[in-house]
């Protein structure tokens, strides 16, 4: 069982997305009164690049450059323990996300993670939703790749199969953590868990609409599969309440932006007045805000 799921990681993890998304648009659970015709286009074209060319474009191309400038490497860290294997890849693949997450939130990278935080509704749909380039230009992607390359292959299969559990059930609307909330008798268990990895209390807090109202927080909360990264680099806050809303008030103000110029940006530039996804970017104050992590 277990040579056959790191066999076939890509098509599981496709299942348990595809079963969540369908789970919660069965349950009406991801829509929002907010969501506009930008979305499904959006979020399932990005969803089908990543798995279809970005991804496995990475995979090829570092195989590819190490067998050309290392090849002596290859396979070079298969004898390490499994301990070891995991801690490189927590520190080379989640450790880089949380980092490049972070930095996409200054105004260099904001447009590039701009789609992900204009979704006016959480759910697994949105997992995915980002720029083209922001996940071509990841650099937790390409080190991971290599670390495979290195010899990580037979953990690396694992490795992702728990990260998008762990990142699926940190956007998904079915916000499993409420159970350790509800039940005082489990709230030692969620001061552990919160604390470790990313909750949906406080990735929703990340996506909120305002952070005036104590609940939100999109200058922080960044950790992907370890929340661990927050509380060590001071940007964590937990709250355990889920915000009113998430979504971005510029699109409020001056409407969503087209679904193919937030997949492609910078290769095509927005007609939207007070758009950073123009050719000459105009940051609308609110929109900068979200995209400043040091104020």
């Amino acid at each position: 069982m277990l040579d056959w799921i790191a066999g076939h990681v890509p098509l599981v993890v496709f299942g348990i997305f595809a079963t969540l998304a369908l789970f919660e648009g069965v349950r009406g659970l991801a829509r929002s009164a907010h969501s506009t015709r930008e979305d499904a286009p959006l979020e399932l074209a990005i969803t089908l690049l990543f798995g279809a060319v970005i991804y496995p474009g990475v995979i090829l191309a570092v195989g590819f450059l190490g067998a050309h400038y290392t090849p002596a490497l290859a396979g070079s860290l298969a004898g390490l323990p499994i301990w070891a294997m995991v801690l490189l890849l927590l520190l080379g693949d989640d450790l880089t996300q949380y980092l490049w997450h972070r930095a996409s939130h200054t105004p260099l990278l904001w447009p590039l993670h701009r789609a992900h935080h204009s979704a006016p509704h959480m759910g697994v749909r949105v997992v995915y939703r980002n720029n083209f380039f922001y996940y071509a230009m990841m650099p937790g992607l390409w080190i991971s790749a290599y670390l495979v390359y290195l010899g990580l292959g037979p953990v690396y299969p694992f490795y992702v199969l728990v990260k998008m559990l762990v990142i699926f059930g940190a956007h998904s609307e079915l916000r499993w953590d409420r159970v350790l909330y509800r039940h005082r008798w489990l709230h030692p268990v969620a001061w552990v868990v919160e604390r470790t990895i990313s909750t949906p209390a406080t990735h929703f807090a990340h996506h909120a609409y305002t952070q005036d109202d104590g609940v939100g927080h999109y200058s922080g909360n960044f950790g992907n599969l370890l929340f661990v990264w927050d509380m060590l680099l001071g940007t964590a806050k937990i709250t355990r309440q889920y915000p009113p809303r998430v979504g971005l008030k510029d699109d409020t103000d001056h409407g969503p932006e087209r679904w193919w110029v937030q997949l492609l940006y910078p290769l095509v530039k927005s007609r939207r007045a007070a758009s950073t996804l123009a050719a000459a970017p105009v940051s609308p104050a609110d929109e900068t805000a979200v995209a400043q992590t040091t104020r």
